[in-house]
């Protein structure tokens, strides 16, 4: 990496000092390693964007390892969905992805060294026998009966694990390292479990199983990573990634460094809780736009640049915080901005019947696409004597500062022309189904009609309108703090997180397919739902206009 003047984070700052003084041969090998039991939130964007980033810009390499040492949660349906995320993030991994999986011999062979150094025995003991004499914080843990087993009835019992001849929980590996030790990670972690379960790609091959914590650092050093980038709540695990790895033959070692994982109000940011929420049916799936999902952000509208932007400005810290969910909604509306074109659609609509234009005849409006991207260009609008507004943008009794359409008031049709309220139609309920207007010939946008008017309402002309299906989005949850231990998340849930409009929209979304982005005028930005068919259009509410991060911004 060339020298600049721009700042670096800590993790940059001890690869900079690496290369310096030559410990990996100025080498930077990093990787992501998922579990394959569900789907990647927006924490894991951070931890993608980091290792794949720091990967481009040290020119060094990234593989995707994909940790599959759990076959009871594993599934090919997640190793699919991971793989297409990070892509659709822009990332591309080092040769084909890895897996824990393929060391399976070479992480048995390991351990069977670290048995014959004597650094790992077989315990007998059951899972609870072996929680309770582990200790705690103020009582030092007791020695299992089998920790002074011989190398030679270690190894047979362990060949014999291997082999099938226990039940599961029957019996577990240790490694034997203190304990007395004050930091329990290291009285003597499990290594191997037994799991009489067929796993995903080596079938009914093994029944034993390694552990994360040795798995990892293993993996690691098989694949010659130089900096092995956790999340901060396996720093206390990182004493056990280099005892493990003491006897490795290999004069590089892989090193382990944590940061701080993403936590972002109103958002559920644990993988356990999302599969809850879709178990219990609670959303539509791991893809609902509700979701922080990868795949429910891109369903959402969010786009790769806009969670790298995100990504970006969070920047990499050693403690952990909470940032606002309004910065991710800022990064957004700044990448769509200049990107998306500004179309018409009303999402609540009530008839507008323009009474002195004549019947019949319709005329076409050109109207910008982006009034902040002049490349984008016009489109033609039509217009004729019905069309339709906004509910919200009438009042019958208005009330102080209201600019918007009321009896006797005008306003000017974005594009179009300056119309008055004359009268209204209401059914036997008193609900207004047709307001009754008069428009100003002369007033014709770009005319030079020189009559001023407060207010600028949107509108879609009656006789092309398109139907539209569209989801209004809002925080999943109503408080932020759903990780707080004693407290149920699911009754933080927010009734309101989804309303449904029958909407109508101008002719230009007719054309509209999956994954195009817009913004309505004076609503917000929305994107095409997956569900969008020819015959019937499913939008999205992506954000709204609101810029409430860049106003906390302001006001420092």
């Amino acid at each position: 990496m060339e020298t600049t003047n721009e700042a670096v984070n800590f993790i940059e700052a001890i690869i900079n000092k690496d290369n310096e003084e030559g410990t990996y041969g100025k080498r930077v090998h990093t990787r992501f390693p998922p579990e394959p039991n569900g789907y990647l939130h927006i924490g894991h964007a951070k931890s993608i964007c980091l290792n794949f980033g720091l990967g481009v810009t040290y020119g060094g390499k990234t593989n995707l390892r994909f940790d599959d040492t759990n076959p009871v949660k594993e599934d090919v349906e997640y190793v699919q969905s991971i793989e297409e995320d990070v892509k659709w993030l822009g990332f591309q991994w080092d040769k084909e992805p890895y897996y824990a999986s393929d060391y399976f011999d070479k992480l048995y062979d390991y351990a069977c060294v670290l048995i014959k150094k004597g650094k790992a025995y077989v315990d007998d003991q059951t899972p609870e026998q072996i929680k309770a004499n582990r200790g705690d914080f103020a009582t030092p843990g007791t020695d299992s009966p089998y920790r002074n087993r011989s190398v030679e009835e270690n190894l047979r019992l362990f060949e014999e694990m291997k082999a099938g001849k226990y039940k599961d929980g029957e019996k577990v590996l240790r490694a034997k390292i203190d304990m007395a030790s004050p930091n329990i990670v290291m009285r003597d972690p499990v290594l191997y479990r037994i799991l009489h379960t067929e796993h995903h790609r080596t079938g009914n091959k093994w029944c034993i199983y390694p552990m994360y914590d040795y798995a990892h650092p293993v993996s690691d050093a098989i694949e010659r990573i130089t900096h092995s980038i956790c999340t901060l709540e396996f720093e206390v695990h990182r004493p056990l990634y280099n005892w493990v790895l003491e006897d490795w033959d290999d004069t590089e070692k892989p090193q382990q460094i944590e940061f701080a994982r993403l936590n972002i109000t109103n958002m559920v940011m644990s993988k356990r809780k999302l599969r809850q929420l879709v178990e219990l049916k609670l959303v539509s799936g791991w893809d609902d736009p509700r979701m922080p999902t990868i795949s429910g952000l891109r369903r959402r509208g969010y786009t790769p640049a806009a969670i790298r932007d995100f990504c970006q400005r969070i920047g990499v810290a050693k403690a952990d915080s909470i940032v606002d969910v309004a910065l991710l909604e800022f990064c957004i509306r700044e990448d769509l901005k200049m990107k998306a074109p500004r179309q018409m659609a009303v999402l609540d609509p009530v008839k507008v019947v323009i009474t002195n234009y004549p019947e019949g005849q319709q005329e076409m409006l050109t109207l910008e696409n982006n009034p902040e991207n002049e490349a984008m260009g016009s489109r033609e609008v039509s217009f004729s004597r019905e069309i339709y507004i906004e509910r919200a943008d009438f009042m019958e009794e208005p009330v102080k500062k209201f600019f918007r359409l009321a009896p006797g008031k005008e306003v000017r049709l974005k594009g179009a022309y300056i119309i008055k309220c004359e009268d209204v139609v209401k059914d036997a309920d008193g609900v207004i189904t047709e307001i009754h207007c008069t428009y100003d010939p002369e007033s014709r946008s770009g005319s030079g009609c020189q009559r001023k008017v407060k207010g600028t309402l949107h509108w879609v002309d009656a006789a092309t309108a398109v139907d539209m299906e569209v989801r209004l989005y809002d925080y999943l949850l109503t408080k932020s703090d759903d990780e707080t231990p004693d407290k149920d998340f699911l009754k933080q849930i927010n009734p309101n997180s989804l309303t449904i409009c029958q909407a109508k929209g101008e002719q230009a979304f007719a054309a509209t397919k999956p994954e195009d982005h817009f913004q309505f005028l004076r609503q917000g930005y929305f994107v095409t739902d997956k569900d969008s068919t020819e015959n019937h259009i499913v939008m999205n509410r992506i954000v709204g206009l609101r810029d409430s991060w860049a106003k906390m911004q302001k006001k420092g």
